[in-house]
């Protein structure tokens, strides 16, 4: 669990950066209303993305053989979660809802553009080097019966 939540770190600190720099611009251009509005979307952002992720971990690891299938469930949970919440707040006047939106989109493309490159950097294996090993009789780490 620990190096899940370091995932979600190296994801939600540049989506984070990039929602401080929204909260400012917003500020700038709409006042204390665009400055509210853009770190709702960038906080929305990452509460959603990460909880999508770290449940989606959490499969890959229990259950792994559902891996695929819950990834599209939890997107699309996801996409639903985030449409009842955008309707529930359509009428609000506590916020600018033109930067929320933009803010939105920003801190969603930025962590999709992080996730996937840190995901191109890492080096995980997908050939198991010693599966021939195990599966030979009397291999490393095989089931024998002595």
């Amino acid at each position: 669990m620990q190096s899940d939540m370091r995932e979600v770190l190296r994801i939600a600190t540049p989506t984070a950066a990039v929602g401080a720099i929204a909260t400012i611009v917003g500020g700038l251009l709409a006042g204390g209303e665009g400055a509210i509005g853009a770190a709702v979307g960038c906080v929305v952002v990452i509460v959603f993305m990460a909880l999508g992720l770290l449940a989606l971990n959490w499969v890959g690891k229990s259950m792994p053989h559902l891996f695929q299938g819950m990834g599209l469930m939890i997107y699309s949970a996801q996409l639903v979660l985030l449409l009842i919440f955008i309707l529930s707040i359509r009428n609000t006047t506590l916020f600018d809802l033109q930067v929320f939106a933009l803010s939105l989109v920003a801190a969603v493309i930025t962590w999709i553009t992080t996730q996937a490159v840190l995901h191109a950097r890492s080096k995980t294996l997908y050939v198991d080097p010693d599966a021939d090993a195990r599966n030979r009789p009397g291999g490393v780490g095989g089931d024998r019966d002595e």
